[in-house]
């Protein structure tokens, strides 16, 4: 069991920003599954890797291709309180689901 985290390398987040959206797409995924799914995913220790995109398309890609596996799955859009504008597009996080489903969505991404 893992979770995928997805996040935008085109719009120059600074590391707390990029921290902050993958603990907004972590946490909005997570709240989106099942309760056996979220027993067996924190039981085995919570896995998660953060993965680098190239724009906003390729992530609502990437979230269609998880609707389309069963899996849970969250776009984040930046409240424009700091860095980014309003509604800005920042990450998607994909999972908790079982290893060879969310690498089916993501296995060809680099880590960030």
């Amino acid at each position: 069991m893992k979770q995928a985290i997805v996040a935008r390398t085109d719009i120059g987040m600074g590391k707390g920003k990029l921290a902050a959206q993958v603990a907004h797409a972590s946490l909005s995924a997570y709240e989106d599954t099942d309760d056996r799914t979220r027993k067996e995913w924190k039981g085995s220790g919570q896995k998660k890797v953060v993965l680098k995109a190239q724009g906003e398309k390729e992530l609502f890609r990437l979230a269609d291709l998880a609707e389309r596996e069963g899996l849970p799955n969250a776009i984040i859009r930046d409240a424009g309180h700091t860095q980014l504008d309003p509604g800005t597009v920042t990450a998607l996080a994909i999972g908790p689901g079982p290893d060879n489903i969310v690498d089916k969505v993501t296995g060809d991404l680099s880590l960030y």
